[in-house]
């Protein structure tokens, strides 16, 4: 039941302590550990509670509640999963940036050989920039769909 940072029992409780500890007995109650009149009864005194040692008795016999636990577990999911997308949308942001980077430098070479040479080359670059290009939009697709299983 206890997940609130590390503290006395002689320091004051606040609002969203009391909140919490709130929600761990109306948890409680409808996992049938609390009947009508003892919910009411430890409810009351949450409020009335002015210290975390005040708190912590009130609680005390009970097991952390398995809603939180689930609520927990899911946030911990729905954050890995998003810092999973950001980092991969990042690496394929980085990949079109080399993509930009070699076009650059190949169509560099190109224009340099052309003034070079006196005349318009063939412009060869079109061939491993748009392969590589092609190569970066599959690789996107493909995680798409093979990333759903």
């Amino acid at each position: 039941m206890n997940d609130l940072p590390a503290r006395r029992p002689e320091q004051r409780a606040a609002d969203s302590d009391r909140d919490l500890v709130a929600e761990d007995l109306r948890d409680a109650f409808t996992e049938g550990r609390l009947d009508d009149d003892e919910y009411e009864r430890r409810l009351q005194a949450v409020w009335e509670a002015r210290t975390y040692g005040e708190l912590d008795r009130l609680t005390a016999d009970l097991p952390q509640p398995l809603q939180r636990v689930q609520r927990q577990a899911e946030a911990e999911q729905h954050q890995a999963v998003a810092e999973r997308k950001r980092r991969e949308v990042r690496e394929y942001l980085d990949e079109w940036q080399s993509w930009l980077g070699g076009a650059v430098i190949m169509i560099g070479i190109w224009a340099i050989s052309s003034i070079a040479s006196g005349e318009l080359q063939r412009f060869w670059p079109i061939f491993p920039i748009g392969i590589w290009g092609l190569i970066l939009l599959a690789a996107a697709f493909g995680k798409r769909d093979g990333g759903k299983g």
